[in-house]
């Protein structure tokens, strides 16, 4: 009776085939088993110093020189912390931080309600619930340049849609043909950015709080119905707890991102009237592109970066905080 031997894995078969005649010295070496895995990941490695990681440590010690790049044949001369110290005395910059704070506390809250509202609205079945959804999410995929371009030509008093609509409105009811211009005054302005940020990304806030909804059980309202609880009653002890982290999650998202914003006012307004609406992130494209003064630029850019991480680290502290209060 012959007895039966296992047959060799395909990795032991592998390791026990001699090598390729040709794959020795460097090349069969660098081609072995062990390293193959290294290997494959190198090249994004390689992609993210040269992209990422060079250019971001360059910056950083670029801030601590004064240098301007439309004088080429000047080198960098050594500033210390001249720079920062400049521009945490700038008023101009405060301006445009101030105008930043704006934006930021106006859109995000409209996209919170907004946002808020469109998933209550679809978390509920309804004809025609898909297609409808297809369209509100359909603002989330375009490009923010587009979306300034947009709202620039609805924006526009002699043919845009909304001046003359609000104009047909004004003559209806007073009998007065005159143009309305949105983009006149410092506070229709920053509105206008307001409405264009919150039109592009209220459908982000509506999906994060969406998934919340749909996951709440179904017995727990049927428990609150039997116990007559009120609206207000289930909202706030069922609907409400099982959302609250993702509400936290889109304010996060949504503050970082709009904090940054540089598309819809760079193409709605220009900063205009006069700097009513530069943000930060137009200030520093223009102290880097228009003024040339590259230093300045890069300070001024990782003092936004220290902006992010503090309302990032705010965040957490907010998450931990509500974590021990509630004993979680």
């Amino acid at each position: 009776m012959t007895s039966s031997t296992p047959l060799p894995t395909p990795q032991a078969a592998i390791a026990a085939a001699p090598p390729a005649r040709g794959a020795r010295g460097f090349l069969g070496w660098l081609l072995a088993p062990e390293r193959r895995g290294p290997l494959l990941i190198t090249p994004a490695i390689v992609t993210l110093v040269l992209v990422n990681i060079f250019p971001l440590l360059w910056s950083y010690g670029l801030s601590f020189f004064s240098y301007n790049a439309k004088y080429i044949n000047r080198p960098p001369r050594w500033n210390g912390l001249g720079n920062y110290a400049d521009l945490f005395t700038d008023p101009e910059v405060w301006g445009r931080f101030q105008n930043t704070a704006v934006i930021v506390l106006g859109s995000v809250a409209l996209q919170l309600v907004v946002g808020f509202l469109l998933a209550l609205l679809f978390a509920k079945e309804f004809p025609l619930r898909r297609y409808l959804l297809m369209l509100v999410l359909a603002p989330m995929m375009l490009s923010l340049s587009a979306v300034g371009v947009f709202f620039r030509l609805f924006y526009e008093p002699t043919f845009g849609f909304i001046p003359r609509s609000v104009q047909t409105v004004h003559y209806w009811l007073t009998g007065v043909d005159e143009p309305f211009v949105i983009l006149d005054t410092p506070v229709k302005a920053t509105l206008a950015i307001i409405f264009a940020d919150a039109w592009m990304w209220s459908p982000f806030v509506m999906l994060l709080v969406l998934a919340g909804l749909v996951s709440v059980p179904k017995y727990l309202y049927e428990a609150a119905e039997i116990d007559r609880a009120s609206a207000w009653r289930r909202f706030s002890t069922i609907t409400f707890p099982y959302i609250r982290s993702l509400l936290l999650l889109a304010l996060l998202f949504r503050t970082i991102e709009t904090f940054k914003i540089f598309d819809v006012p760079y193409v709605l307004t220009e900063g205009g009237p006069g700097t009513s609406t530069e943000t930060i992130s137009v200030y520093l494209f223009r102290v880097a592109f228009n003024y040339f003064r590259t230093g300045s630029a890069s300070a001024l850019g990782y003092i936004v970066l220290f902006g992010v991480i503090v309302l990032t680290s705010l965040y957490l502290y907010a998450i931990q905080f509500r974590g021990r209060a509630s004993g979680e």
